[in-house]
């Protein structure tokens, strides 16, 4: 993350605390709800685009998430969702991509940092080479943060001729079913 820490707005700050003291439990991933953006793109998953002539899939196994990126439609989305409504546009080689109308019921980590229904999401992809992406999100919810803010990462692709995306079985809570000892609170 650029800058060190997140810039909350000190209520949302007080959320945040209380999310962290709340996890696994209160973690919409611990639910097997779909993760949101930007998330989806940063978890440990793997995930696959596919181009064609018009929009661009992108293919998640983690709530078998798919999202659209419209690269015609620019419209407003008529609802709240977790995936949001993804618009692209081409800069030179880099896609950017305008998420909005995401709802606020996902957290960005597992560290119970969150967004409100006003988050916009402005992804930058960067093709470094032919098997490294440049990946950048800037963050934007005045209803949350004090400014936006912007994590960047690189994204490698898989180059196993024989790789493939499998599709990952959820099953609710079972971080808090595996590791239960380990995360109840020290008495």
């Amino acid at each position: 993350m650029r800058g060190g820490t997140i810039p909350y707005l000190p209520e949302a700050l007080k959320k945040r605390n209380d999310n962290r003291a709340k996890w696994p439990a209160a973690d919409p991933e611990a639910k097997c709800y779909m993760l949101g953006v930007p998330r989806v793109t940063y978890h440990n998953f793997p995930f696959q685009i596919f181009q064609g002539n018009g929009d661009l899939l992108m293919v998640y196994p983690f709530a078998a998430t798919n999202r659209v990126i419209y690269m015609k439609d620019h419209s407003e989305p008529p609802v709240d969702s977790w995936m949001g409504k993804s618009s692209g546009t081409w800069e030179g080689d880099v896609l950017i991509v305008t998420t909005t109308g995401l709802n606020d019921q996902t957290w960005l980590d597992r560290a119970g940092n969150h967004h409100s229904n006003k988050l916009k999401v402005t992804e930058r992809f960067t093709l470094l080479g032919p098997n490294h992406i440049r990946y950048e999100a800037t963050l934007d919810d005045p209803l949350t943060y004090s400014r936006p803010w912007t994590i960047e990462m690189p994204l490698y692709r898989l180059i196993d001729e024989n790789g493939q995306l499998l599709e990952h079985k959820c099953v609710p809570f079972s971080d808090m079913l595996l590791y239960r000892d380990l995360l109840r609170p020290k008495q």
